[in-house]
Formats: structure tokens, sequence, C-alpha cells
């Protein structure tokens, strides 16, 4: 029985990994065809409209390049996190993730339960950054116009 378990666990660390090196290899593939569309230096004199384009483009290309490479990153730490015997387990709660969170996330390092709690304590942490300057803000204009009285 343990012979069979161990080769169920070996197929899944067989596909997981297959599918994480096909993600990182589709990566690379979109990083070099941005690298290469990007161009070195402008060859032909443009117009202010054409120019401006021309670098909104290179713009989105770079960012798309940035967010290629930190999924990149991520894909390669969950190979490492697959190796080490720790990918599929969450980091806050050390709670299997879902499957298929995996099959659409592969590098996800949380849960659907613990994602969602992070994501809410960021967007109240940021909601109450933004009230905190809008009391600060409030509080100066005050300030001034009592002055003014």
């Amino acid at each position: 029985m343990a012979r069979k378990n161990d080769d169920v666990e070996r197929e899944r660390y067989l596909m997981l990994k297959g599918m994480l090196e096909d993600r990182r290899r589709e990566i690379h593939e979109k990083l070099r065809s941005l690298r290469e569309a990007i161009p070195m230096e402008a060859h032909d004199v443009r117009d202010a409209e054409e120019q401006s384009v021309d670098d909104f483009v290179q713009e989105v290309d770079l960012a798309l390049m940035q967010m290629k490479s930190e999924t990149l990153k991520k894909v390669d730490q969950a190979i490492l996190r697959l190796e080490n015997g720790s990918y599929g387990r969450c980091q806050e709660c050390e709670r299997e993730i879902a499957a298929a969170r995996l099959r659409a996330l592969p590098f996800a390092v949380l849960c659907r339960d613990c994602q969602a709690e992070t994501e809410n304590r960021v967007h109240y942490e940021r909601e109450a950054r933004a009230f905190a300057r809008l009391q600060k803000e409030l509080a100066s204009v005050t300030l001034r116009t009592g002055a003014r009285d």
C-alpha cells in the first residue's frame, strides 16, 4: 500500500513540476518576444504624437516585462516549494490549497480563505490611510479658515 501511495505522490509531483516548468517556459518566451519588440533606439525622426504613442507602447511593454519577471520568480519559488515538499500548503494556515486553485494559479502560496483575508486587510489598511489623509487635510483647511476669521 505504501508503494502505491509513493507512486501516486511521484506522479502528482511530476505532473505539478511539468505544469510549473511549462508555465516557466511560456513566461521566458513572452519575455524574449517583449525584449525583441522594444527598439533600442529611435531610428526615424518622428512628430510629437508618434513619439508619444511609441513612448506609451514602450512603457506598456516594460510594465508587461516587469509583471512577467515577477511571475517567473513566483513560479521558480513554487518549484522550490514543490522540491522541498511544501508546495500546495497554505503558508498562513498550513491547510491544503485546493487543486482547482493551484491549477488556476500554480504559484499560489495562500488558500482562498487566507488570500481573501489578506486582500481584505490590505483594502482596510488602504482605506484607513486614505481616511487619515482626508482627516489631516480637513484639519488643515479648518485651521486655515479659522485663522482668517
